[in-house]
């Protein structure tokens, strides 16, 4: 049977030519001799491998038959009306680059070069890869770009000219010019390609079919396992997407085994995700009876991974219990809430060893005002700084519950890392006091709140044992001491163990945490990833300078880097000013019409705010403006209609056009809050809304709007 090779196909097809694209491949992939494909050579073609085939009357595939490992190859490279088609194979050309030693599909009479646009500011007095000290014979003697293609990068004026270049090259090519943009040396840029000289064995078909297995080559060309996974890519709505193509930086994370814990960082957009669910398949594949856990913090996340491993790969077992074989995919607090339930009575035991007493219902939670009753009911001492809701919500989160302290003198002895305010035994006595409140009244209903929900999952792992054999965590900057102590005790240490995706830019919930305290010690074996393949170089500026001026570290307590690049140019955000709540819904309604009018689809676009009240107050607007639009909460986003949703909700999803509200915007009630709060808290409050902006902004793949409210 021969192997199908598929490409970043040069043209989209609609749904029906799409249907018989697939029907046609999956003959090829079965017979290539079976009547009808009429797979035949092209005369007087550049290339003797060249081959047409026959999906119906009006078109044509183009593809390059190659032999070798005892059965026939294709390599697919697009779908055109039959003239068109005839055209196509005729001038194009597979072959291995002489230099890298990667394949590359090349016309003989090439199309006309892409036209790069001119530089919005003053052309600088010299080309940037000029003032980025890159050479021409770097370009091709030592990455092996070719020669129109370097000629074109080297005269690009700016950074934005070099990445329109690239998105007019798939592939190697298009990832090295994104590259060449950096300050990174030709030698880094050609280590996280993996580059390396072409072998060399006398037959030309088995040295392509070699170069097409390489790392790099394989972010543009894929080597289709069985009917399932050709079916899979074909009907994709996005052919080059991540289910198939993979940067060979993010490859190899998926493939290296690690002595330990591992940690990979990078901005949104880069890839941590792909690279999460791309690794639980590997480990699915490769042992089958291994127990993997695949966690993120947020329900509509833990979803959202389940499907995705599923459109990955659908032969893969996703278990429906903590500790069977398979892939078992949860929420945090879900999986902390699993863990519960299967420990049966013996859970009284670990409630216990947290909290010095009991529950009568342990997988039932705390009201999340609990906290704020427990304030206005006590009539404490304490200062307001001291006495609020998040101060000691956040007290209770990283000191108490960590150190299972279960009574006030414990608490008088236990250290207190990374915490603003200092207290002495007179306040921390009555700090105890408002704390021994909260527990009295959850030992009432019974409940525990989801820290210490996790912390009691911790605390019956750590007496029975381990039940799984990997544990991979996305979003893992937003998890809370009591869920690293979880996850720490749900695997044993070992190779492989613990593979945690996060972005210190991204915490917009709970507060700074530190690995190490938590038994969970990654030196030396921590990567980053810088490269933003979903949003545009002018999207990401905006995301970024958002940051600017704010203190970020990330798990390892060392300072969080930026330097993160895009793969991808556009048009630059537009922000504007309202003056007045009906204006700034003007001015929302109005983006949203003119998209609409462009031809943009409307569940492409969305509207992200600060919170549900506002949320349903645009919807409202936009509706009475002539614009369909729906809320969303948990349930899946809609069609046919514009998307409005908080910015929070909006985290790990992606749209083409996105219009961010209420930005700079703080409420009475929210000035209220900040002020109560002591200098530590307030800063850290104040970060997590720089980083929610920034996941907002980071949404849009194509256009960014940002409306400002006085």
């Amino acid at each position: 049977m021969p192997t199908i090779i598929m490409t970043k196909w040069p043209v989209r097809l609609d749904g029906s030519v799409k249907a018989k694209a697939m029907t046609f491949l999956q003959k090829l992939s079965a017979d290539d001799t079976t009547p009808g494909l009429h797979v035949e050579p092209i005369s007087n073609a550049a290339d003797a491998r060249v081959r047409t085939g026959r999906v119906d009357q009006f078109w044509r595939a183009v593809m390059f038959r190659l032999e070798g490992q005892g059965e026939s190859h294709y390599v697919i490279h697009g779908v055109w009306p039959h003239d068109d088609a005839i055209a196509v194979a005729g001038r194009v050309r597979l072959k291995v680059n002489p230099i890298n030693g990667l394949p590359q599909i090349e016309e003989t009479t090439p199309a006309p070069a892409p036209v790069i646009p001119p530089p919005v500011t003053p052309a600088p007095v010299e080309p940037r890869l000029v003032q980025l000290g890159r050479t021409r014979e770097e370009l091709v003697e030592r990455l092996g770009i070719p020669e129109e293609v370097a000629d074109q990068a080297m005269a690009a004026p700016d950074d934005d000219a070099v990445l329109e270049l690239a998105q007019h090259h798939d592939g190697w090519l298009g990832l090295l010019l994104v590259d060449l943009a950096t300050h990174d040396s030709i030698e880094d840029i050609a280590a996280r390609m993996q580059l390396q000289a072409p072998q060399q064995s006398g037959d030309d078909d088995v040295d392509l079919l070699q170069s097409l297995r390489q790392p790099a080559a394989r972010a543009q060309f894929a080597f289709i396992e069985g009917q399932d996974e050709l079916r899979r890519v074909i009907e994709a709505d996005d052919f080059p997407a991540w289910r198939v193509f993979l940067h060979p930086e993010q490859r190899q994370y998926v493939e290296r085994a690690y002595s330990g814990p591992f940690r990979l960082s990078g901005g949104a957009g880069t890839g941590k995700t792909v690279v999460l669910i791309h690794r639980a398949r590997a480990l699915a594949t490769s042992q089958e009876s291994a127990r993997i856990v695949l966690t993120t913090f947020t329900t509509n996340l833990a979803e959202s991974l389940r499907d995705n491993l599923a459109l990955l790969d659908p032969h893969v077992t996703q278990s429906t219990a903590v500790g069977q074989p398979g892939v078992y995919v949860a929420g945090v607090d879900a999986l902390a809430s699993a863990i519960i339930r299967s420990a049966g009575a013996s859970v009284a035991d670990a409630v216990r060893a947290v909290l010095g007493d009991t529950r009568s219902a342990p997988t039932a939670r705390t009201s999340t005002t609990r906290w704020r009753e427990i304030v206005e009911s006590a009539g404490s001492s304490l200062p307001p700084e001291i006495a609020n809701e998040a101060f000691l919500s956040t007290e209770y989160a990283l000191v108490i519950l960590p150190n299972r302290v279960t009574n006030e003198a414990e608490y008088r002895r236990v250290r207190r890392p990374g915490r603003g305010v200092a207290l002495d035994r007179a306040k921390r006595d009555a700090v105890w006091a408002l704390i021994a409140a909260y527990r009295a009244q959850s030992r009432l209903d019974g409940t525990l709140d989801f820290a210490e929900a996790a912390a009691v999952a911790a605390a019956h792992l750590s007496a029975t044992g381990s039940q799984a054999d990997h544990v991979l965590v996305d979003e893992g900057q937003d998890l809370s001491p009591t869920h690293w102590q979880m996850l720490r005790a749900m695997v044993a240490e070992g190779g492989d163990d613990l593979f945690i995706a996060e972005d210190s830019h991204q915490r917009i919930y709970g507060s700074r945490t530190v690995l190490s305290r938590y038994g969970i010690r990654i030196v030396g074996r921590s990567r980053r990833l810088t490269l933003n393949y979903r949003t545009t170089a002018q999207n990401l500026r905006y995301a970024m300078a958002v940051l600017e001026g704010g203190n970020y570290v990330d798990l390892e307590e060392e300072p969080e880097a930026t330097g993160y690049r895009s793969a991808r140019s556009g048009p630059s955000p537009t922000v504007r000013n309202a003056d007045s709540l009906i204006s700034e819904l003007d001015v929302i309604a109005e983006h949203a019409r003119t998209w609409l009018e462009q031809g943009t689809k409307p569940e492409t676009i969305a509207v992200l705010v600060q919170d549900k009240f506002q949320r349903e107050r645009v919807v409202t607007a936009l509706n009475e403006r002539g614009v369909r639009a729906r809320a969303v909460d948990r349930e899946p986003p809609g069609r046919d209609r514009v998307l409005v949703m908080t910015m929070h909700r909006a985290k790990g999803m992606e749209f083409s056009k996105v219009v961010l509200a209420d930005v700079g915007f703080q409420s009475p009630g929210e000035k209220a809050r900040l002020s109560m709060l002591d200098d530590i808290e307030r800063q850290d409050a104040e970060l997590r809304a720089r980083s929610l902006v920034y996941v907002a902004a980071t949404r849009a793949r194509d256009e960014l709007a940002v409306v400002k409210r006085q």
